[in-house]
């Protein structure tokens, strides 16, 4: 009976990390080349289509709210931090629009306060209200 060689674990683990290290990566790059669309929470953006749009459709209207201002014209409100969908379709039930959305705050405008392993993020626009509050996670 032969026995088969193995790699030393040493080398195991190299193997196992590079393996681990090109998932992620291949991985991010595939996130990143995803279209998605960024909406502040409390705040609308507005969408201008090339033809006339005859359904909306949020995945997760406690997210995002989708309102058609006309035919053409669409706006996009944040709601609360998180992602959903947004499906445009025309007279004809064809996409015009299939695109995921992020909530998120306004980082430009907040501040994080932390203490020991507590965080607390506060939105300061003008004045600082409290949006996220975390106790030992990071």
């Amino acid at each position: 009976m032969k026995s088969a060689h193995f790699p030393p674990p040493d080398r195991w683990r190299a193997s196992a990390t590079a393996l681990l290290l090109a998932q992620v990566a291949l991985g991010s790059v595939a996130h990143a080349e995803e279209p998605m669309m960024r909406v502040y929470m409390d705040h609308a953006r507005v969408l201008k289509l090339d033809r006339p749009v005859s359904k909306v459709i949020i995945g997760n209207a406690e997210v995002a709210d989708a309102t058609v201002a006309d035919a053409q014209t669409i706006v996009i409100t944040g709601r609360n931090f998180g992602t959903t969908n947004l499906v445009l379709l025309d007279i004809d039930g064809n996409a015009i629009v299939d695109e995921r959305i992020l909530v998120s705050i306004d980082e430009g405008n907040t501040v994080r306060v932390y203490r020991q392993t507590e965080r607390t993020v506060l939105s300061c626009t003008p004045n600082c209200e409290q949006h996220a509050d975390t106790a030992g996670e990071d």
